[in-house]
């Protein structure tokens, strides 16, 4: 049970950070600062992907510990920068989250994921 867990947030992971990128897909940074739903709708997908992060490193940490290059800290400490000041929110920021590492997270993932079920096709 505990290893479908982690895939479960691991997949809320990949799905939050799909959902985030395909929010701002065509747009330009200048857009995005001034687009006030396209905004709220990345926010809280990071609040989930943080979220979810949270939980593997509370409840799976030997897991996180062995994907050290995923930015496991990293996330789940913009998690906690948006929800404790949300109305500090440097937009910026979340843009450049957006653009620039969601897209790599997104490619480690398809490694991490499928370590996170070494017995899946065993079963079959």
């Amino acid at each position: 049970m505990s290893g479908k867990r982690l895939a479960d947030y691991l997949d809320h992971m990949h799905q939050a950070a799909s959902d985030a990128c395909a929010f701002v897909e065509g747009l330009v940074r200048e857009d995005f600062l001034e687009d006030k739903r396209t905004q709220q709708a990345v926010i809280m997908s990071l609040l989930i992907l943080g979220e979810s992060v949270t939980r593997i490193m509370d409840d799976h940490p030997g897991f996180a510990a062995a994907h050290a290059t995923v930015p496991w800290s990293s996330m789940r400490g913009m998690r906690n920068r948006i929800a404790h000041g949300y109305f500090d929110i440097n937009l910026d920021v979340v843009w450049d989250t957006v653009e620039i590492n969601l897209p790599e997270l997104l490619a480690q993932l398809e490694q991490v994921r499928s370590d996170a079920r070494p017995d899946e096709n065993a079963s079959v």
